[in-house]
């Protein structure tokens, strides 16, 4: 007899718009990209600020690029790496690199020395495409070190001309010597791309994890991983109305890179591109260029939300809003839907898990759990299964905490250059992602917290999401995160840190007050800290460990 997992429950709450199951048209993204230029050339690809490129003048650049890459020794399978933030280059470079038979790697513009030198080292890429700020700043540095011949650099300025100072304030034009310039070599390479046979297997992103739990790991996500993933949001955006995708996450991060950017070119639909995240420069984007979807953490709704000049209309053009790559708190699902009249979708996906692994399902809202106040992630998304297992890995039944294990057409084969974190990790093809969950008996699932975050007081399991969301049902908090410190008395404790929203005040005292109200003895912070801004990565997840670091 099967276990309730392969009954799949959660396929009751699909519906023809929104099928549980899906079959994607290609197995490699660059038959994806081929179709939407052949079926709309003219159409617009990417918009920057006032700029914009069509399918087919990304397609030319992209292949131009590419040439001018195999011309310079690139070959099929070597690392391409990208460090760059949110401009229309970045997708150049991308398609370029996949059209030359390279692994893209993206990096973070934000990483400095140390990171960068880990993650190249890992890596060992043949060429890197930067910001020329970045080259001069750090990259520059680090790639000659490493060796790497094929250097090309851009700037944030080219293909548009508005030049928002609160973005490109100081920014200037800093070529740098030894480095070719992005956009001069693609239109200087004209003619069609290199011929290299790309098959579902080959891997087209090597995606480092983030690090906040520990060394980052490449993620070997495949041409096919990326694929099915990208075809499922062209399922979900299929007959949703005109407008694009809005680029709130950034395009580095596995989210940006498959929902939003291999998510375009699936269903053929622009990209809205900001440069990066600045919460007055995003809602007059979303004013100017109407998308109809966008995805991004929590931490940049709560942003948008808390910025004077928000109004109901900023959003008027969207169809679908969701998160992911941070906890979703229900009270901001609510206080959005409430001020600006849209539901915020939430999900649950990983870098291994190419993006996505559940999300709420067209026509469904995420159900709260009664006991600990924590939102659903949804259901596992097409094709896919989630499961809860014991340290054992045995599955256990409805309602019971446990590890989610996933099993689906996106989940990477491997880590790059790590066979024991892969046999660890990624066992008979499903992974074991170290987050600790439930599933209730309708088939929805939700994420409890990971493993290691988990706080052992007086020996009670207290985990810091409960803590969190209660803390988060307070009308002056902004951010929470809570962690597990050292206590003489009880061996853990324990702590919480806030920012407050903007005009709001309250007190610590008031503020444990709160959660003492709502939690059991055990669970309530015995101390919080008020912080102008809680420390996060580049893609909004809040640094738990940074602040448990801190702490002790």
């Amino acid at each position: 007899m099967g276990s309730v997992y392969d009954e799949r429950p959660w396929k009751a709450l699909y519906d023809d718009d929104s099928p549980a199951e899906i079959e994607p048209r290609f197995d490699n993204m660059l038959d994806v990209f081929a179709a939407t230029v052949r079926d709309d050339p003219r159409g617009t690809a990417l918009t920057y600020f006032d700029g914009g490129l069509s399918f087919a003048e990304l397609d030319e650049l992209s292949s131009g690029l590419a040439r001018y890459l195999v011309e310079r020794g690139l070959s099929r399978g070597d690392r391409m790496a990208v460090y760059l933030q949110n401009v229309p280059q970045f997708s150049i470079a991308v398609l370029a690199g996949w059209k030359a038979g390279a692994i893209v790697v993206p990096l973070n513009p934000m990483y400095r020395l140390r990171e960068l030198t880990k993650i190249l080292g890992d890596a060992t890429p043949v060429a890197v495409v930067s910001s020329e700020k970045g080259w001069h700043e750090v990259l520059g540095g680090v790639a000659r070190e490493l060796g790497i011949d094929i250097a090309i650099t851009t700037s944030e300025l080219d293909l548009q001309s508005r030049h928002d100072q609160r973005l490109f304030a100081g920014s200037e034009r800093a070529p740098a010597a030894g480095c070719a310039d992005l956009l001069s070599v693609a239109r200087a390479h004209g003619g069609p791309a290199p011929a290299v046979a790309i098959s579902g297997e080959d891997i087209a992103l090597l995606v480092y994890t983030s690090g906040t739990s520990g060394v980052p790991k490449g993620a070997t996500n495949t041409h096919a991983n990326v694929v099915f993933n990208a075809e499922g949001m062209r399922v979900r955006l299929e007959d949703r109305g005109p407008g694009g995708i809005f680029a709130l996450a950034p395009l580095f991060h596995i989210t940006g890179l498959v929902l939003q950017f291999a998510g375009s070119l699936a269903a053929g639909r622009q990209l809205d591109l900001a440069y990066r995240f600045e919460p007055g420069v995003v809602l007059d984007a979303l004013a100017e260029h109407r998308p109809c979807f966008m995805v991004g953490p929590s931490t940049a709704y709560m942003a948008l939300m808390n910025h004077p000049d928000v109004t109901r209309d900023h959003f008027a053009s969207l169809v679908m809003v969701n998160s992911g790559g941070a906890p979703l708190p229900s009270a901001v699902v609510e206080d959005f839907r409430r001020r600006f009249g849209h539901y915020i979708r939430n999900g649950y996906g990983l870098t291994e898990t190419t993006a996505t692994a559940t999300s709420v399902p067209i026509g469904q809202e995420a159900p709260v759990d009664e006991d600990s106040g924590t939102l659903s992630v949804g259901v596992p998304t097409h094709n896919t299964v989630l499961r809860i297992v014991d340290e054992n890995g045995a599955d256990l039944p409805a309602g019971e905490i446990g590890e989610i294990v996933i099993d689906g057409p996106m989940v990477v084969p491997s880590y790059w250059n790590k066979p024991e974190e892969t046999a660890q990790g990624i066992r008979d093809g499903a992974l074991h992602t170290g987050d600790v969950g439930f599933m209730d008996p309708r088939g929805w699932f939700y994420v409890v917290d990971r493993k290691k975050d988990m706080i052992n007081a007086s020996g009670f399991k207290v985990w810091p999401r409960e803590v969190e969301d209660v803390l988060y049902g307070h009308p002056a908090v902004r951010e929470a995160a809570v962690v597990g410190v050292p206590d003489a008395y009880r061996g853990e404790t324990v702590k919480a840190f806030v920012s407050l929203a903007r005009g709001a005040s309250a007190t610590a005292e008031e503020l444990v007050e709160h959660c003492k109200a709502q939690l059991a003895a055990y669970k309530y912070p015995r101390s919080i800290d008020v912080l102008d801004e809680l420390p996060k990565t580049a893609t909004g997840k809040i640094l738990r460990r940074e602040l448990r670091d801190a702490a002790k």
